[in-house]
């Protein structure tokens, strides 16, 4: 899949970088951190993508056979990715990752993640936000995403954050957003 052809003129900016502490709705300490490379980081990860509900995946992601899932796993924690965990004690309860569309220098797709039992309560925002401080950090410019466009929640939030619609041609809406340079840490 290929990102938009144009994104916004505007540069968002000021978002917080991990790792940070939020509460959420529900008065849970929820930890969002950078994913350092572990076994054990991958392992937490795995476990809650075992967990997800199936009615709850779209696009095919994330993958429900274990072997998929694996290769999944491997693509979107490699290196060239980013990749931000939120941390309710020693469980992984949401996930975003950056992926690259061609290379480091190209524009990145975002996808987001938030386990069934953590959702409505600002984890998906407060990723979103986290990650793309986090990307603007590594020199990051443009980041896209697709979103289904009957999911207006999903879309509120994308909006709010400063997303906006590229193409709105299909069953899906493009999104995307041009981030500032940020050089130093804000959360």
């Amino acid at each position: 899949m290929t990102g938009p052809e144009r994104y916004p003129d505007d540069r968002a900016g000021g978002f917080p970088s991990p790792p940070r502490t939020v509460e959420d709705a529900e008065g849970r300490t929820i930890e969002l951190r950078v994913y350092d490379g572990t076994d054990a980081d991958r392992e937490a990860l795995r476990a809650m993508y075992e967990a997800f509900d199936p009615a709850d995946r779209a696009q095919g992601i994330p993958p429900s056979r274990p072997s998929k899932l694996g290769d999944w796993l491997d693509r979107i924690l490699d290196d060239d990715c980013y990749n931000v965990f939120a941390w309710d004690g020693d469980d992984v309860v949401g996930h975003v990752t950056l992926v690259p569309e061609n290379g480091t220098d190209s524009p990145y797709e975002l996808a987001i993640f938030v386990l069934q039992s953590h959702q409505g309560a600002g984890i998906g925002t407060a990723l979103i936000e986290t990650t793309l401080g986090y990307g603007a950090e590594q020199g990051i410019s443009e980041v896209w995403l697709t979103v289904e466009r009957w999911n207006r929640a999903a879309v509120g939030l994308y909006e709010k954050i400063g997303f906006e619609t590229t193409d709105a041609e299909s069953f899906e809406l493009e999104m995307a957003i041009r981030l500032d340079d940020q050089t130093e840490s804000t959360g």
